[in-house]
């Protein structure tokens, strides 16, 4: 009976002092964590919108955006959220707006899109993909993202028969699902800017 009471105050105790120790480590590696994440982003913000100096963390009804999305015809993909970029004299020069879809072939993917003041986008920058390798992972490959970049449309689709047109997106070969998603993600946001921030082609 003793040795019984015995182990059992030892695996309290063991379970107490890792509990402890779990939270001692997670309060530390907690803000590093996030710190590296903040970097991500502000490296994506910069790389899809280069010519803002500056990034400020727009506030927007994220049920509204939704309901947008939803009678756009965008039901699995949700903004998460929107920077407004400035230059260096305080000047906006865009949008960037981060985009998470649950249509990748992993279940989820997020991005950022930049998009200038008239309504072009200036790029798109992978926060969140774990695609397959050699096939879906492709998405985050400059040769895939840069058929985005610098064009003016109202929305993208994507072509398995190498269609031209700026609108036309070269979908990556044995991935259409992650092509899908991405697409559909990239007008998700133009949506958004769109009909809520700027208009652009769609004015």
């Amino acid at each position: 009976m003793n040795n019984i009471v015995k182990n059992t105050l030892i695996l309290t105790a063991i379970t107490v002092v890792s509990g402890l120790l779990l939270g001692v480590v997670y309060g530390i590696t907690k803000e590093p964590i996030a710190q590296a994440q903040e970097n991500t982003k502000q490296e994506a913000y910069r790389t899809v919108l280069s010519d803002a100096s500056e990034f400020e963390t727009v506030e927007f009804d994220a049920d509204a955006a939704a309901s947008l999305l939803s009678e756009n015809g965008y039901t699995s993909d949700v903004i998460t959220e929107i920077a407004e970029g400035t230059d260096a004299g305080g000047e906006n020069v865009g949008y960037v707006i981060s985009v998470q879809s649950s249509e990748a072939y992993d279940g989820s993917l997020s991005l950022s899109v930049g998009i200038a003041s008239d309504g072009t986008v200036k790029g798109i920058e992978m926060l969140e993909i774990s695609e397959t390798a050699g096939l879906g992972m492709k998405a985050d490959e400059a040769e895939f993202k840069d058929q985005f970049k610098d064009k003016s449309v109202q929305k993208f689709t994507y072509t398995k028969t190498g269609e031209d047109g700026d609108d036309k997106i070269d979908a990556i070969s044995g991935a259409t699902i992650t092509t899908n998603a991405v697409t559909n993600a990239v007008d998700s946001a133009l949506v958004y800017f769109q009909n809520e921030l700027g208009g652009g082609v769609n004015e």
